[in-house]
């Protein structure tokens, strides 16, 4: 396996941590489930804050929501490919800018 196959991997699996971690926080903070609702509240202070939380827990959410709806909506597997691959994507991309950080802090080699 490449070396850039391998730091691929390992993004998208700490984006996916990264995301069920703030998502599970949530919810244990809130006792509330995150969700994309909370886009929906208006212009104020605590909307614009939901909009960097939902950047990284938004592959959990994504998963949670299709998995939900593929077992008690009966959604197509084509849908749900599809939403596996974008939370895939998006995990990806959001565990790249993590390790990035990281990286720039002087916490990663």
């Amino acid at each position: 396996m490449s070396p850039d196959a391998l730091n691929s991997f390992f993004a998208l699996g700490i984006g996916f941590s990264l995301a069920g971690a703030l998502a599970s926080g949530y919810q244990a903070l809130l006792r509330r489930p995150a969700g994309f609702g909370l886009l929906q509240e208006g212009v104020a202070p605590k909307t614009f804050a939901a909009v960097p939380f939902l950047v990284f827990a938004a592959p959990f959410i994504i998963m949670r929501n299709t998995l939900r709806g593929a077992r008690i909506e009966r959604r197509r597997f084509e849908f749900v490919m599809m939403a596996t691959v974008l939370a895939g994507f998006w995990s990806l991309m959001s565990g790249t800018f993590f390790l990035m950080t990281l990286r720039a802090a002087g916490l990663l080699a």
